[in-house]
C-alpha cells in the first residue's frame, strides 16, 4: 500500500470522529436507508400495475424531467445561500410525497398515473436537493480529506442500500408494500436533525462570495475549460443510459417476467447489488491517484461484461454473482468520477459544478428510462440488456482512452480556501 493510500484511510477513520461531517453520515445512513425501501417497494408496486416496462420507464421520465429542468438552477441556489436549510426543505417534501404514496398504497387506491405525478414532484425535490449535498459534503471538511469524505459517504449510501433493500423485500412479503412508504417517511427525521446541527458556513472572500452570486453560465464555462471533468460527465451519461435502466428501472419486470421470482428474491439481489457498491465504495480508499484511471478502465469492463451475464442468465445465483460484480464496478467508477470532479471544483462553484456533473445521471434517466425500456418491449429484455452491454463497453473504454492518464493523474492545483473553513 502506498503512501497516498495510506493517508486516505486515516483521514477516513479521522472523519468519523466527534463532529459535523459524523452528525451528518448518520443522518444520512438512516434517510437513505430509508429511501431504498422505498425505491424497492415502488419498483414492486410498478410491476403489479403494468406489465410494460416502458410504464417504469415512465416514472423515471416523470421524475426526471424537472431534475433536469431545475437542476442548474438548483446548483446556482445551492452556492448562492444556506444548504442546510435548502436541504431541510426538500426532506420535508420528500416526507410528504412518502406518506401519501402509503396512504393510496395502504388503501388500494394506488394507480399509475398517482405514482407519475409523485414522481414528479420528487424530481422537483431532487433538483433542488442533489446539487445542495454534493456540495455540502466537501464543506464539511478539509480540502485534503475531500476524497476520503466522497468514499465514506458513498459507502454509507451504498451500505445503506444493502440493508434498505434487504428491509424492503421483507416488509412487502410480509406487512405490504404501503409500509416500506411508511418507514421512508419517519427515516427522513434523522437527517433533518443532522442538518440542524451543521454549523453556518463561514463567508468566503471578497471575489469567492461574488462568484458565489454569478449565473448558471459561470458554471458551464468552468466545466467547458476543464477536460477531465467533461471526460467524466461523459462517462457517467454513458453509464446513465446504457446500465442504469438496465439494472435498476427493469428490475422488477426482469425479476417478475424473466427470472420468475417473486418480491423477497428482488430484495435478496437488491442487497447482493449493495453489497457490492459497499465493497466497491470502501475499495475507494485504496485507489492511489496514479492508478486511478487504470481501475476506471478495467471497471468499464467489468461493467459491460456483468450485464451481458445477465441477459443469458436463467436462474438467481448467476444473476446475483453478475449484480455484485456489476455493483462494484460501478460504485468504484461513479466514485472515482465524483471525487475528481469534487477535487477540481472551486468552493464557489461547487454547487453549480455538481448541478451539471449530477444532471448526467438524474438529468439522463428520463430519456435513459425511456429509451431502454422502449427498446426491451420491442426486442425483450434478454437482447435489450445485451445491446446495453456492448454499447457501453466500447463507449466508456472510447472515453477513458481520450481522457489520456496524464489529464487522470495530474493533481489539480490547490485552490485557496476560507481561513474559517477547515473548522467547520
Amino acid at each position: 500500500m502506498t503512501a497516498d493510500e495510506k493517508g486516505l484511510g486515516r483521514r477516513a477513520l479521522a472523519l468519523m470522529r466527534p463532529g459535523p461531517f459524523r452528525r451528518y453520515i448518520i443522518g444520512s445512513a438512516i434517510s437513505d436507508t430509508g429511501t431504498w425501501m422505498q425505491v424497492m417497494a415502488q419498483g414492486w408496486v410498478m410491476s403489479t400495475l403494468t406489465d410494460k416496462a416502458i410504464m417504469l420507464g415512465m416514472v423515471n421520465f416523470a421524475a426526471g424531467l424537472p431534475t433536469l429542468a431545475l437542476t442548474m438552477f438548483g446548483g446556482s441556489v445551492a452556492d448562492r445561500f444556506d444548504k442546510r436549510k435548502i436541504l431541510i426543505a426538500t426532506q420535508v417534501v420528500q416526507i410528504t410525497l412518502a406518506l401519501i404514496l402509503g396512504w393510496l398504497v395502504l388503501t388500494n387506491r394506488i394507480h399509475v398515473w398517482h405514482i407519475l405525478i409523485l414522481a414528479a414532484l420528487l424530481g422537483v425535490s431532487i433538483a433542488f436537493e442533489m446539487p445542495a449535498i454534493s456540495a455540502l459534503v466537501p464543506e464539511l471538511v478539509k480540502r485534503e480529506e475531500i476524497a476520503a469524505a466522497i468514499a465514506l459517504d458513498r459507502s454509507v449510501f451504498h451500505g445503506s442500500r444493502l440493508v434498505g433493500s434487504s428491509l424492503a423485500g421483507l416488509f412487502v412479503a410480509w406487512w405490504g408494500a404501503a409500509s416500506a412508504f411508511f418507514v421512508n417517511a419517519v427515516s427522513f427525521i434523522a437527517l433533518i436533525a443532522a442538518l440542524i446541527s451543521l454549523p453556518q458556513r463561514t463567508a468566503g472572500t471578497v471575489e469567492e462570495e461574488e462568484q458565489r452570486r454569478s449565473g448558471i453560465k459561470e458554471g458551464f464555462k468552468y466545466v467547458a475549460s476543464e477536460r477531465i471533468i467533461l471526460s467524466m460527465i461523459c462517462l457517467i451519461a454513458l453509464t446513465t443510459v446504457f446500465v442504469f435502466p438496465a439494472i435498476s428501472v427493469m428490475l422488477p419486470l426482469y425479476v417478475k417476467n424473466v427470472l420468475h421470482l417473486g418480491p423477497d428474491r428482488m430484495g435478496f439481489l437488491m442487497a447482493v447489488s449493495g453489497t457490492g457498491s459497499l465493497a466497491g465504495s470502501l475499495g475507494l480508499l485504496s485507489v492511489a491517484r496514479e492508478n486511478r484511471l487504470k481501475f476506471m478502465t478495467f471497471n468499464a469492463v467489468v461493467v459491460a461484461v456483468a450485464i451481458f451475464c445477465m441477459s443469458q442468465s436463467y436462474g438467481f445465483f448467476v444473476t446475483a454473482i453478475a449484480m455484485g460484480f456489476l455493483a462494484i464496478a460501478l460504485s468504484m467508477n461513479f466514485g472515482l468520477a465524483n471525487t475528481i470532479v469534487q477535487e477540481r471544483a472551486p468552493t464557489a462553484l461547487r454547487g453549480r459544478v455538481s448541478a451539471i456533473f449530477g444532471m448526467s445521471f438524474f438529468g439522463l434517466m428520463p430519456i435513459a428510462g425511456l429509451l431502454i425500456t422502449g427498446l426491451s418491449d420491442l426486442i425483450g429484455i434478454r437482447t435489450a440488456l445485451a445491446v446495453s452491454s456492448v454499447i457501453f463497453g466500447i463507449g466508456a473504454s472510447a472515453v477513458l482512452t481520450i481522457a489520456g492518464r496524464h489529464v487522470c493523474d495530474r493533481p489539480v492545483a490547490p485552490i485557496p480556501e476560507p481561513e474559517a473553513a477547515s473548522v467547520v
